[in-house]
């Protein structure tokens, strides 16, 4: 098929998506997101620099999520100078569009002539998810490349059959986008069931699924290890209420805030997105995708009831399939708008498929690539106005004329004990003096056990302070759903010690890091916990 054979604009496809993202993130500005403050960061350097059994989770119950595939973002960011870094990573998230572009070209066939790439790019490069991802540390954009590759594969046969393999293939790229971020799974599942309407089902789903489990277990299986032996659980803390850890509450950690409150408001999602209403994203953002996805399949069913046959092969129906499961799925388990990143990029080559089959069932019976040469326009004017019709979010930048560098007071530039009792102040971590440790006391998902793992660890590097002493960290500026925990402290017989001055460490939004000296609150004659005040060791 002509999908197959290399097409002559490919290389200047990657050439410009690799192009595009490096330059839209040298625009957009140096990435400061609430995830990367809070554990993103935390994450890669943990995993180059040991720290997981050292520190006591500075990222909150988001640190045990497996942190491989943090560790690209986190080495680039402090390996390149600014914006040489966010540049980089624009490159690498850019080639989604490159994705795309065979992905439109594996669906579409003989039609995917350049009015039906170009309008699928076009759709593409606008996705407001996405476009806000370029050069940040998110997950959802980097393992959205091999789902996307993956469902190339899977479609590669206009038969509606598929290679081993490419079956072996596809199946390795959804597992190991599983393993490294656990809401791909929505994706995994639905690829599966959608190879239940291929030539040769049982020989395609147990090919995709033996392939799957594999690349699951390469990306996560080290790290799922590490969970059960330090907590019990592979997944901990998640799912607590089947693996039963004693290190964290028995119940299942669910974010409910995104959640649609009836099934009138879960229709209505996609066209909340049309007007700007974001239910499903902390932020605003504008996308009618998935509404003119589901204007056109209702067009394209009444079309079929009213000329009596099937207006959409075998294939398309298959694509559609995968499309909607996912989708009922992503919307059950967690309504975030950011996990839906594969199916924002698809609507894009799915919603050209669905107009040529629209422009071909209206017309006289020719061939469809005839059909789209005597309607480009009508292709590229759809794309173009759901392009200028996409606003993405803002997940918190700053200019690259002021990177984020802080500098530490003298106070602060000796090994240390950190106490973090806010979040998110992960990031801090990879700043400290080397030798530090890093204790996050404030979290409140997944609180510390007393007695346990943690817990012990918190109160044996207390019993032996670092040349620094202790210190608080927490936002000299707070929101009143967001203040600062003080009062844990007292759990470890711990205070602030008033009679010295806090030092300030810049905050990457601005907000400046209040670092508080800490030191015992039982009189020394008094203790018998065998713990030194933290002055005594400065």
């Amino acid at each position: 098929m002509s999908s197959a054979r290399p097409h002559p604009a490919t290389p200047l496809v990657i050439a410009g998506s690799a192009i595009a993202g490096a330059v839209y993130a040298y625009v957009a500005g140096e990435d400061i997101n609430w995830d990367w403050q809070n554990y993103h960061d935390y994450a890669g350097f943990a995993l180059v620099h040991g720290r997981f059994d050292v520190d006591v989770a500075p990222g909150g119950f988001q640190s045990f999520l497996n942190p491989l595939i943090y560790l690209l973002p986190y080495a680039v960011r402090h390996g390149l100078g600014a914006p040489w870094w966010g540049m980089a990573l624009g490159a690498l998230h850019g080639l989604n569009l490159a994705v795309v572009f065979w992905l439109t070209r594996v669906l579409l066939g003989r039609a995917a002539d350049a009015a039906a790439l170009i309008a699928a790019l076009l759709i593409a490069a606008l996705s407001p998810m996405a476009l806000s991802e370029v050069g940040t540390s998110f997950a959802d954009i980097l393992t959205t490349l091999p789902i996307l590759a993956g469902l190339a594969l899977l479609f590669s046969s206009e038969d509606n059959d598929a290679r081993p393999t490419h079956l072996l293939t596809a199946g390795l790229m959804f597992g190991a986008a599983t393993g490294l971020k656990l809401t791909n799974a929505t994706f995994l599942i639905a690829a599966a069931v959608s190879l239940l309407l291929m030539a040769r089902p049982l020989r395609a789903v147990f090919t995709f699924g033996a392939a799957s489990a594999v690349g699951g277990i390469v990306t996560a299986g080290p790290w799922a290890l590490k969970m059960l032996r330090d907590f019990g659980s592979p997944l901990y803390p998640f799912y607590n209420t089947i693996f039963r850890s004693p290190e964290a509450p028995l119940v299942s950690i669910v974010d409910t805030r995104f959640m649609p409150h009836s099934l009138a408001d879960a229709l209505a999602y996609p066209f909340y997105w049309v007007v700007g209403k974001h239910p499903s994203s902390e932020w605003p953002f504008r996308d009618p995708r998935f509404a003119v996805v589901i204007v056109l399949l209702i067009a394209l069913i009444l079309t079929g009831l009213w000329q009596r046959r099937e207006v959409l092969p075998l294939r398309d129906r298959r694509l559609i399939m995968f499309f909607w499961i996912s989708y009922i799925m992503w919307m059950l388990a967690f309504s975030i708008q950011r996990y839906l990143m594969p199916l924002e990029l698809l609507a894009a080559p799915l919603i050209v498929l669905l107009l040529l089959r629209l422009i071909g069932a209206w017309r006289e019976p020719t061939a469809m690539q005839s059909s789209l040469r005597s309607k480009p326009a009508v292709i590229v004017g759809v794309a173009l106005a759901i392009a200028l019709a996409s606003q993405p979010t803002d997940w918190m930048r700053r200019p690259w004329s002021d990177p984020y560098r802080p500098q530490l007071a003298e106070a602060l530039r000796q090994p240390a004990t950190f106490l973090l009792l806010q979040k998110p102040l992960g990031y801090v971590t990879s700043f400290l003096p080397q030798g530090s440790r890093v204790y996050q006391l404030s979290e409140l998902v997944v609180p510390l056990v007393p007695g346990g793992v943690l817990d012990r660890r918190v109160r044996s590097g207390l019993a032996s302070p670092l040349p620094g002493g202790v210190w608080a960290l927490y936002y000299a500026e707070s929101p009143a759903d967001n203040p600062p925990r003080l009062d844990v402290l007292a759990d470890y017989d711990l205070k602030i010690d008033g009679s010295r001055r806090c030092a300030r460490i810049p905050g990457a939004d601005g907000t400046d890091i209040m670092a508080c000296p800490v030191i015992s609150a039982v009189p020394p004659a008094a203790s018998t916990a065998g713990l030194k005040p933290a002055s005594s060791a400065d």
